[in-house]
């Protein structure tokens, strides 16, 4: 599904009525011990992501020895 094209005037009525609702005033986030508990994993990403993200510096670092070590 497209993302929906607002015009200007549009965002600005919106963007008023956003300030009117304040709704980030009545967000209270969860309050049982479940809901905690699950949202306190909402960041997490995985195990292997770090490992990736180590894996491609690594490798981005080798890429600029052998270019180096080229250049010579």
């Amino acid at each position: 599904m497209a993302a929906r094209s607002w015009t200007q005037e549009q965002r600005e009525r919106q963007r008023e009525a956003i300030k009117r609702w304040k709704p980030w005033e009545k967000s209270t986030g969860p309050k049982s011990v479940e809901g905690k508990d699950r949202v306190s994993r909402n960041g997490w990403k995985g195990g292997t992501r770090q490992t990736f993200r180590a894996l491609a510096q690594v490798l981005r670092e080798q890429r600029a020895s052998l270019h180096d070590a080229v250049e010579l």
